[in-house]
């Protein structure tokens, strides 16, 4: 009727360190191929579009609004000037742009 010492023995011990870890691991390795790696290809892709920006580009900023670039500033500087009417000029910064709709064709140099 009673458990024999051997048998207790072996039920008090628990589970494998690394069996108990492996859920955890495979959750990370999924949620790394899920969110993690797509997010930063994202954002490498954004990052290589506004370093493309180049006076003529019509954009979009994250605000909604559509404007031609007119002026680029330089590296340091993080404006970009966006032309959204005719004579009307505003100043964005270069990481509000979500999308580049056209890029100006290159001149004829014949």
């Amino acid at each position: 009727m009673f458990i024999t010492p051997a048998y207790a023995q072996s039920a008090a011990a628990g589970p494998d360190p690394i069996t108990s870890l492996l859920p955890f691991i495979l959750i990370f390795v999924i949620m790394y191929f899920l969110l993690i790696r797509p997010q930063q290809k994202r954002l490498k892709e954004h990052r290589a579009m506004i370093t493309a920006l180049k006076r003529g580009d019509k954009v979009v900023t994250a605000g909604g609004l559509v404007g031609k670039v007119t002026a680029v500033g330089s590296e340091e500087s993080d404006e970009i000037t966006l032309e959204v009417a005719t004579g009307v000029k505003v100043t964005a910064i270069k990481s509000t742009i979500t999308a580049v709709l056209s890029k100006p064709e290159p001149a004829n140099t014949k």
